[in-house]
């Protein structure tokens, strides 16, 4: 550390999504917020919805929640939702700071957490740290994606222009963002988790049978996962024993239920919709391999996640993941070739020391990704904007 840096001692950030709310965005920041308060104050301004404490305390950590328009779903938001939050953030925000002095702004996804984030941290007149994640610039399943959304493209400019420190978690986040909105340095800091320590589940227990093969699939059920394409390959796989288990809720259930109900593997795939921390555990403890289809991840803890218990990942090639996935811990398939996906499914599981030896490599690749670590490079870049002329 420089002579001339110091400790942030206070730090607002300003997520739109924030456990129960959201995917994976969130709980990484969740585990930052709690990891940072070991040491500093930190306060989360998010949003919430009916059900949820407008405030709550844990030591010195508080979470603030703004009621937001029409967030009728844990899972995913809707429009109103997040048009809402930046006005509505923005009053919240700006009461947070006549209240207490912060030491730094920290703004989570470029929208709509940026705008609010920006326009306080300015007004405190101290740094601002923006996290652009993926999905918040570039998602190429939505018709009104910030990438090809005039107004949300320029807005998405501004906070990234305007922000001190700009942090992406992969590769293919920070080329998009410099490639589409500003060409300006970006720092990368691959994201983190904190592994849950279970004993692995039976698959008695979790409704399987002793002969099963089985394959697990993690997210939100929403257009960019491919979902549809993955029925597909698992109806491909002429195996009476596989199963298909997909964890998670969202608007494309219904859809994909009845895709599964026309390609005749009602019976061999589960939906379990929303599961606790543990229950997910336990399903990736069980599975043989994980498969994902997503047509784009800015990073993907989930896949860390499966590497954690010894799963290798069979995923497509586009997106951040591309960082820290291989075949020496799965394999990688070019975007939408889902025979290529198909033999990759079959190879693996036709191969009992294959998934052996690469069920190990993925423990040990997991293990690089500590949350304490993740904390300290984000407490370097605070420090950094702290000894720096503001911008």
């Amino acid at each position: 550390m420089s002579p001339s840096a110091r400790e942030a001692r206070s730090v607002l950030i300003v997520s739109y999504e924030y456990p129960p709310l959201g995917g994976g965005g969130g709980v990484i920041i969740e585990a930052l917020a709690e990891q940072l308060a070991r040491q500093i104050d930190v306060t989360v301004l998010t949003s919430g919805r009916a059900g949820l404490a407008e405030t709550e305390k844990r030591e010195r950590l508080e979470i603030v929640r703004v009621p937001v328009w029409m967030r009728n779903s844990e899972a995913t938001a809707s429009l109103p939702s997040m048009l809402s939050f930046f006005p509505l953030s923005l009053r919240r925000g700006s009461a947070l700071l006549r209240s207490r002095p912060f030491d730094l702004v920290h703004s989570s996804f470029a929208v709509p957490s940026g705008p609010s984030g920006l326009w306080l941290a300015r007004r405190a007149r101290v740094p601002h740290v923006l996290t652009v994640h993926g999905g918040d610039i570039y998602d190429p399943s939505k018709r009104l994606s910030p990438h090809r959304t005039p107004g949300l493209r320029e807005t998405v400019r501004w906070v990234v222009r305007g922000s001190d420190r700009v942090v992406a978690q992969s590769a293919d986040t920070a080329r998009r963002t410099r490639e589409i909105y500003v060409d300006r340095e970006i720092d990368r800091i691959p994201l983190a988790f904190r592994p849950m320590e279970c004993a692995p589940a039976s698959l008695a227990a979790l409704g399987l049978g002793a002969s099963d093969r089985v394959l697990v699939t993690v997210g939100r059920l929403v257009a960019r996962k491919g979902l549809g394409q993955l029925l597909r390959v698992f109806a491909s796989i002429e195996d009476p024993a596989l199963r298909l288990i997909v964890i998670g809720e969202g608007p494309e259930r219904l859809a994909l239920e009845q895709a599964c109900a026309a390609l005749g593997i009602a019976a061999r795939v589960r939906f379990t919709g929303f599961v606790s921390e543990e229950q997910k555990y336990g399903f990736l403890s069980a599975a043989d391999l994980y498969v994902s289809t997503t047509l784009h991840e800015g990073f993907g803890i989930v896949f860390l996640e499966a590497l954690s218990r010894g799963l290798p990942v069979i995923c497509y090639d586009e997106g951040g993941q591309i960082d820290f996935l291989d075949d020496a811990v799965g394999a990688l398939v070019p975007v939408h070739d889902e025979a290529a996906f198909g033999e990759a499914v079959r190879r693996h599981l036709a191969d009992p020391e294959l998934l052996r030896r690469k069920g190990l490599a993925a423990r040990d690749r997991a293990a690089e990704f500590s949350i304490e670590r993740f904390t300290q490079r984000y407490q370097e870049i605070y420090r950094q904007c702290l000894a720096a002329p503001r911008r």
